[in-house]
């Protein structure tokens, strides 16, 4: 029936093609796949006699937390996805240090409403679909980025599998090179199953909704104004066509609950556009834009292709290739994210995350029947002027995206780190596939 030697000890986790489950488990956020087979380890020891039986095989090996990832690299056709998901225990270790221990199959919707109950809350993305594993491991953007920094910045400890089957737990002490590459380059070296994570307290954020017309001028005011912010204040946004011009719909969060603080950090916002189009503000949870309400299932229901560069703040001559991006016949879509502020703090050789300097980040997709070409040509302008990009919003990962994910010395010591921790390269087998697959277009 199945074609694969798998062993008895892991029959019990296996969904194979056709099962019940099987159709919930196979496909991505955005992509629709068929592997050979879907495992549910249910322990880090399970996890570990998953991947050492994948790695005996010849096949691509997925590994998948929550299976949002833009790229699609959560499951493979004809392959072994090692799932996460019956991992996702949300522990709180010490209320008064904020340290918890969350498992790598929890959704942070999940982890943000455990939190809620104590106080406490961790910047972790923007949706609650997410997955830990993912995120917690390659940065981690979220609505409090300036005020807390990147969700890595506060990873203290990990459990990691590693491609031979040893269960390993890597902090400061203990296999510290191990904890520098979990922290932003994680799926080059092993599969995460649980990481202990600094929470910070948070009770009550502002959360406002400004929106307004835009020009060159514009976007370049945001970004000096938000560079320039106090760190209690992040701000996201989405920049699209209106009529008679381009529309800025910014969500600024507030970590603070006073009202008045609120409305003096929000206000500004609304006169660095030409004319004011809409503008309100609320207290509410970070649940609110975190939420539990967003777990859904995973059928490739989003196809897209998307793309991101990591930017200082603008100029004049990079927001004018910004609008022309943002105008570009391929009708983008274009997201904005706002960063700095507590970011800053860690030295660039801290953590595999490296940039440190950027101001903001912002993202390009584009939808079926679009293709990848038309992506490229609409962010062509503004490449020029970026530092670098965050390889989770990349859907064609490839040398030239880790290049610029890890640039420099750290991507020499991430590779240094794959040939130590997986030299047979079990965990790369997804790359090889993607070059034949690229190779097999250009010649087609």
């Amino acid at each position: 029936m199945t074609g694969l030697n798998l062993p008895r000890s892991l029959a019990d986790q296996a969904v194979w093609p056709g099962g019940r489950r099987w159709e919930a488990l196979r496909s991505t956020y955005t992509t629709v796949h068929s592997p050979a087979v879907v495992l549910l380890p249910r322990t880090a020891d399970e996890v570990a006699e998953a991947l050492t039986w994948a790695g005996g095989t010849d096949l691509p090996v997925s590994v998948r937390s929550g299976g949002h990832g833009l790229h699609g690299r959560s499951s493979n056709d004809g392959g072994v996805v090692i799932d996460l998901s019956q991992l996702d225990a949300v522990d709180l270790l010490d209320r008064e240090t904020g340290l918890v221990r969350l498992q790598a199959g929890a959704r942070w919707g999940q982890v943000a409403e455990r939190l809620a109950h104590d106080g406490l809350a961790i910047s972790s993305g923007d949706h609650g679909n997410v997955g830990v594993g993912g995120l917690a491991t390659a940065g981690g953007m979220g609505w409090l980025t300036r005020t807390y920094g990147l969700t890595v910045d506060h990873v203290r400890a990990a459990t990691v599998v590693l491609p031979d089957g040893r269960v390993v737990r890597t902090d400061a002490e203990h296999e510290p090179d191990l904890l520098w590459a979990v922290r932003g380059a994680a799926d080059s070296v092993g599969i995460v199953t649980d990481l202990e994570i600094d929470a910070m307290p948070l009770e009550t954020i502002g959360i406002a909704q400004v929106t307004v017309e835009a020009d060159a001028a514009t976007l370049q005011r945001w970004s000096e104004h938000v560079a320039a912010a106090p760190r209690d204040l992040t701000v996201n946004g989405m920049l699209g066509g209106g009529r008679g011009g381009l529309v800025l719909q910014m969500t600024a969060v507030v970590a603070d609950e006073n009202p008045d603080r609120v409305r003096e950090l929000v206000e500004p916002l609304g006169d660095l556009g030409t004319r004011t189009l809409g503008m309100q503000a609320q207290l509410g949870p970070y649940t609110a834009l975190v939420s539990s309400d967003h777990l859904h299932g995973n059928h490739g229901q989003q196809p897209a292709v998307t793309t991101n560069l990591l930017l200082p703040t603008l100029t004049s001559e990079s927001a004018r290739a910004l609008v022309a991006g943002a105008t570009h016949r391929a009708g983008p879509f274009v997201q904005l994210r706002s960063l700095g502020g507590a970011m800053h703090d860690l030295r660039p050789d801290e953590t595999s995350f490296a940039h440190r300097d950027v101001e903001l980040m912002t993202t390009f997709t584009v939808f079926p029947p679009r293709p990848g070409s038309d992506l490229d040509a609409a962010v062509a302008r503004l490449r020029p002027f970026s530092r670098g990009a965050y390889r989770s919003f990349e859907s064609r990962p490839d040398e030239r995206t880790f290049d610029e994910t890890y640039p420099g010395t750290t991507g020499e010591r991430v590779r240094e780190m794959r040939t130590k921790y997986d030299p047979d390269g079990v965990l790369r087998r997804l790359d090889d596939v993607d070059r034949d697959r690229t190779a097999s277009r250009a010649l087609g």
